[in-house]
């Protein structure tokens, strides 16, 4: 496994200390864990953005998002996300919803 190395402020690392203690783990668990996490949120809300915006078709945003079409389309449903998408887009979303 790599090593990364990274520079907090001292706020940072106290919280950070904190919630490896308030999980009862160590330090680097707790990074892995909140970079892992951070990713995730990160992935959807570049997915949510593009599909808003009617860069990415439903299809794309679910590869953005590294998600199931089923996960994306919960995604959607829970934020109630509307596109711009032309019918060609949608029939293509169609076509990788029937696959499922």
């Amino acid at each position: 496994m790599p090593t990364i190395s990274a520079r907090l402020p001292d706020e940072e690392k106290a919280e950070l200390d904190e919630v490896a203690e308030l999980l009862s783990e160590d330090r680097s668990t707790t990074i892995r864990k909140a970079l892992r996490e951070g990713l995730e949120t990160l992935r959807i809300r570049v997915a949510v953005e593009q599909y808003q915006s009617g860069e990415a078709s439903a299809a794309e945003a679910a590869q953005i998002a590294d998600l199931s079409m089923a996960e994306w389309l919960d995604v959607a449903r829970e934020r109630n996300l509307t596109t711009q998408l032309e019918l060609s887009d949608l029939e293509l979303d169609a076509d990788a919803a029937a696959e499922l």
